[in-house]
């Protein structure tokens, strides 16, 4: 697509993009929310001699979302870049099957969201609202009622984060009560965490790893959220009583790397 017409089509969803040249030592190639004196646009980089091609696939003005898809040869990716409630946002989306902004959106959606959605929302035109009967959706958490949990009351964190990593801001949960799940050591340098004996390892091979500020947190557990759930870029909601948290399916996405987490 040319550069032109790709800005014409995130005009028509209030939007600006910019297309420039990826710096290595600065910043890979890939697409990310940056501002300027004018605010916020869409950045796509390249690298120098990447033949890739843009196309915007579908755009919905009313709800301010388009459908973007990069090709490199035979290699597919598709992107939602849309507003949701404060600022603009773009989010790699999972399947090749995926033609439009709305079969993007459900296929952001967890298979566990997706099931409870069938079983109490029956006006599809309801199944993508931020609350329903199935859900409340914040970001890219979707928090689902589970009046059946048995919650230890000992166990409870308060004003504890959830957070996707890689640099991503968290979302901040009043009351958090986890279950399961694989105890690793988190620093800035292993985001997705090490398990105690990687930790010990790494201890007694480079004592100047103990300076890296680690916090110990559960990998992978089932977690559930009630009360305030707040975070810069989004309305806070309020839960009454616990709901599990999941995340959308964003990690599936094959472009799930092109994407810079600024949230």
């Amino acid at each position: 697509m040319e550069v032109q017409l790709l800005e014409t089509m995130f005009g028509r969803v209030g939007a600006r993009v910019k297309i420039h040249e990826a710096d290595r030592r600065r910043n890979r190639a890939g697409i990310d929310i940056r501002t300027d004196k004018r605010g916020e646009y869409f950045d796509l980089r390249i690298e120098r001699g990447d033949e890739v091609e843009h196309e915007v696939i579908d755009v919905q003005p009313g709800l301010r979302h388009l459908l973007l898809m990069t090709r490199r040869g035979r290699t597919k990716q598709k992107f939602l870049c849309g507003h949701d409630e404060r600022h603009w946002f773009v989010c790699a989306v999972p399947g090749n099957s995926v033609s439009n902004v709305m079969k993007a959106m459900e296929a952001l959606q967890p298979a566990e969201v997706r099931e409870v959605l069938r079983e109490r929302v029956k006006r599809s035109k309801n199944r993508l609202r931020r609350r329903n009967e199935a859900f409340v959706r914040q970001g890219e958490w979707f928090f689902i009622p589970a009046p059946e949990i048995a919650v230890n009351p000992g166990l409870v964190l308060r004003n504890e984060p959830i957070s996707r990593g890689r640099g991503s801001k968290p979302h901040m949960c009043q009351f958090l009560y986890r279950t399961g799940g694989e105890l690793v050591y988190v620093c800035t340098r292993h985001l997705r965490g090490v398990t105690e004996k990687q930790y010990t390892a790494l201890l007694s091979s480079n004592p100047e790893a103990r300076n890296w500020g680690w916090s110990r947190m559960q990998r992978d557990a089932t977690a559930y959220v009630c009360g305030r759930v707040w975070h810069p870029d989004h309305k806070t909601v309020v839960l009454d009583g616990w709901h599990r948290v999941l995340m959308n399916t964003e990690n599936l996405a094959p472009g799930a790397s092109a994407v810079v987490f600024l949230d």
